[in-house]
């Protein structure tokens, strides 16, 4: 039989112990809100233009970065950042906190699409004080890049660039990826989706999800989740001047334009993979 005392001491355990997971759940949900109001501002920021911000109905920031498990106090890498669409949310959004890499093309002093796109992207860091902790390193497709020193990265990005780099350079950035990130860390992956059925030669621009995933796979990761937040059912993938014939880019200039417009952005995977 349980004496007073000791019956007394099981209630007395039993409250520290609810105490003690209200309090944590307290804590954590205190944490979570942080982040997202940090996100929530830095995607809200008066440094993005209205023209990016418009892209925000179509590419949902905050679900993505969500869904690949951000957090203002992580290491971040977005591979090829381009004309730093991203990067407008991610500086920001890791300001004080965490630290975020811009793995780009380098500038070789050649006149050509890699190193003008270094320059247009070292112009606009340069532009607003939002972007002064962002370090910018080096991505050659198809080489051994080091994205950022190994194994310090929670989180590595891609949007919409697997196209360019073709299988051998997804191959590589994928491994590279897997280098830079801590073990646990997270490769998140945004890509045009290629309809299951249509041939990729018709269809310029997509690319097969089904590949993605195994390319990843290969390099050593694990697929942890894959997310239609990005999804676009309007999309069919096959159009004259393949997906840049779609927003924003618009490809055919004002032939069809409205049909273009009312379709949307592509149709994108999102995929989660993990270390």
């Amino acid at each position: 039989m349980h004496t007073t005392a000791q019956t007394i001491k099981k209630v007395f355990t039993t409250s520290i112990i609810s105490a003690t997971l209200l309090c944590s759940g307290l804590v954590s949900a205190h944490q979570d809100a942080e982040h997202q109001s940090q996100l929530e501002q830095a995607i809200a920021g008066e440094h993005r233009s209205e023209k990016n911000k418009a892209r925000d109905e179509f590419r949902h920031p905050k679900e993505t970065l969500a869904f690949f498990g951000f957090k203002p106090s992580m290491t971040v890498v977005e591979i090829t950042p381009g004309g730093g669409w991203y990067t407008e949310i991610l500086a920001p959004a890791l300001k004080g906190k965490g630290k975020l890499y811009g793995a780009h093309y380098p500038d070789t002093g050649e006149d050509n699409y890699y190193s003008n796109s270094r320059k247009k992207l070292v112009e606009k860091l340069a532009s607003d004080p939002v972007f002064s902790e962002v370090e910018l390193t080096n991505f050659i497709p198809r080489e051994e890049s080091e994205l950022a020193p190994a194994g310090t990265a929670d989180l590595v990005l891609t949007f919409r660039n697997l196209h360019n780099w073709r299988d051998a350079g997804v191959e590589q950035a994928f491994k590279d990826a897997y280098k830079a990130l801590k073990k646990g860390g997270v490769l998140g992956v945004v890509e045009h989706r290629l309809p299951k059925g249509v041939d990729a030669k018709v269809a310029m621009g997509y690319v097969s999800q089904e590949k993605t995933i195994a390319q990843a796979k290969a390099a050593g990761f694990t697929l942890a989740a894959s997310s239609e937040i990005n999804a676009n059912p309007k999309d069919m993938a096959v159009y004259p001047k393949g997906v840049w014939t779609l927003p924003p880019v618009l490809r055919l200039g004002e032939q069809d334009k409205a049909k273009y417009i009312a379709i949307g952005e592509s149709d994108r995977m999102t995929l989660k993979f993990v270390k």
